[in-house]
């Protein structure tokens, strides 16, 4: 009788761990956030995705009562980071920020991809939108973007325009562009905006195309000159400066903008819980200021809206890439 009982008492012992291991993410899911939470930007430090995200997660952190350490993880136009996000342990505790080209560039322009923003992540929030700017190097011969177009022209696949890598964003923005002006230009590979930027200052590339947060300082210093915003109408911030729809150029538009999300399968109360934290961040007024300061918009969408412009601008993308053949095997 008291081998069975003592036989009983190890077999529970045994079992104990096991049964708690069934009830790990939903017991994670009540505590949650325990300890520090990883925020990973798919670019180098100090372009515009690195920028937004730090300004975000220092507040965020403050919110949730854990440290948001933002990991830089660049590399294949953003999916390097983005696919260690996607097959990160779906527990809250490895997030994403990144940008369109992750959530919608990439799937559209890029027949081999490494992971599904669709499938494999679950979207929590749009948290800014970043005008895009057309630059150029300040020894530059071009002194309006007229001008630049007019050179492409006359030497058609020879005019060079610096990117993230192929199939990121400032790619198919110079893509964009190009179809809207009837020209060819030749797409230049950077590891992210700083090189960019160091390589349009250098010389080495004609045009750049890259967010007013990692642009306005060197434009303001003198070291570049900005030619158009991608945009609708003249920022403010560079008021001098013509948009694209004044130039004719309204066809080679496209919108800018900064996303938090998770691995998918993310607990429905962990997202809740993150999504009201990011909410309130957005709402500061300290937050909304050091963003616009830096040429950024705070703006929350959440999870169905988000999901509804990823859907859109899938569909817009792929349009334009199945025209102009830019697909990235």
């Amino acid at each position: 009788m008291k081998y069975a009982t003592n036989r009983r008492q190890a077999l529970a012992a045994l079992a104990l761990p096991a049964a708690l291991g069934l009830l790990p993410r939903a017991a994670l899911a009540a505590e949650w956030p325990a300890r520090a939470i990883k925020l990973v930007v798919p670019f180098p430090p100090g372009g515009g995705t690195d920028i937004a995200a730090r300004i975000i997660a220092e507040r965020l952190g403050q919110r949730l009562g854990q440290p948001v350490v933002v990991d830089n993880k660049p590399g294949a136009a953003t999916a390097i980071g983005v696919a260690a996000v996607a097959a990160a342990e779906p527990d809250g505790y490895t997030l994403l920020l990144s940008g369109s080209t992750s959530f919608t560039v990439n799937p559209a322009v890029r027949a081999h991809l490494n992971y599904d923003p669709f499938r494999q992540l679950t979207p929590i929030a749009m948290v800014a939108r970043a005008p895009l700017v057309l630059i150029t190097g300040a020894r530059s011969p071009d002194k309006s973007l007229k001008d630049l177009l007019a050179r492409a022209a006359a030497e058609p696949g020879k005019l060079t325009y610096a990117t993230f890598g192929a199939g990121s964003a400032p790619h198919l923005a110079g893509e964009l562009l190009a179809r809207a002006a009837s020209v060819k230009m030749m797409p230049v590979p950077y590891k992210g905006s700083a090189e960019a930027l160091i390589g349009l200052m250098r010389g080495d590339v004609a045009l750049g195309i890259d967010t007013m947060a990692s642009a306005l300082p060197q434009v303001r210093a003198g070291k570049i000159v900005a030619l158009a915003t991608v945009a609708q109408k003249r920022s403010p911030l560079l008021p001098q400066v013509p948009a694209y729809a004044e130039l004719g150029l309204g066809a080679g538009l496209l919108d800018a903008w900064y996303a938090v999300a998770a691995p998918a399968g993310l607990p429905a109360s962990v997202q809740q819980k993150l999504l009201a934290a990011l909410t309130a961040t957005l709402s500061e007024p300290g937050v909304r200021s050091k963003l616009a300061q830096q040429s950024m918009e705070a703006t929350l969408l959440g999870p169905q809206a988000l999901r509804g412009v990823m859907d859109e601008e899938l569909t817009r993308y792929r349009a334009v890439v199945a025209k102009s053949g830019m697909l990235v095997d």
